[in-house]
């Protein structure tokens, strides 16, 4: 019989480090459905505006100026039109000159759909250069 210390063995120590594995499998996937998603996020519109200083008039050589009022009426060139004569006028000066620039200028007060079916209309027509105009900060403001 032997008298002596009696030795336990412990047990496996626990693992305090942070399994990568899991978290990397995740960023992955995330990073392919941000891959897959990112190119349908971009606008259906093309637009193509002017660089200029901030409210500064464009140096369009060639364009047409459209207005929107808020009461939906339609004027190309301070002429007021008809929803047809407008989409033949737009139409005709398209076909002479596909770079024309349009000058679109609408009322703060319009909707943002109008103004959106206007620009729908002006690119059907073959019109994809769009500027807007806006009046400069400090005329706004008097």
């Amino acid at each position: 019989m032997a008298f002596g210390r009696l030795e336990r063995t412990s047990g496996p120590t626990p693992i305090s480090d942070i399994n990568m594995t899991p978290l990397i499998d995740v960023m992955l996937v995330l990073l392919v459905i941000f891959m897959i998603a990112a190119p349908l996020m971009t606008a259906s519109l093309k637009l193509e505006l002017p660089r200029s200083d901030a409210a500064a008039p464009s140096e369009a050589p060639a364009f047409i100026s459209v207005a929107l009022t808020p009461a939906g009426e339609l004027y190309l060139d301070r002429e007021r039109l008809a929803p047809e004569a407008f989409a033949e006028r737009v139409a005709s000066a398209a076909r002479q000159n596909p770079e024309l620039e349009v000058q679109l200028q609408a009322d703060r007060s319009v909707p943002y759909g109008e103004v959106a079916e206007l620009i729908g209309q002006l690119q059907l027509a073959g019109l994809h250069r769009i500027a807007f105009v806006a009046e400069p900060a400090a005329a706004a403001s008097r």
